[in-house]
């Protein structure tokens, strides 16, 4: 399962991050792009970061139990 896990939180890392830059990207062209698109990106980011954090979360418990 660790070894899964160091595979997966960088991957969850990276999602956020491109949704990161996506987002930013909307809200600096503004327009319809803006309006169309940044509170999707907005959700998806912070979907990816709440992803990213619990398989820290469940790498660090692992960890703690010797597994």
């Amino acid at each position: 399962m660790t070894v899964l896990l160091y595979f997966l939180i960088p991957v969850a890392m990276l999602a956020t991050l491109v949704f990161l830059g996506m987002g930013i990207y909307s809200l600096a062209k503004g327009g319809n792009f803006a309006k169309e698109h940044s509170n999707r990106l907005m959700r998806l980011r912070v979907t990816a970061q709440a992803v990213a954090i619990a398989l820290l979360m469940l790498f660090v418990w692992l960890a703690s139990q010797g597994s």
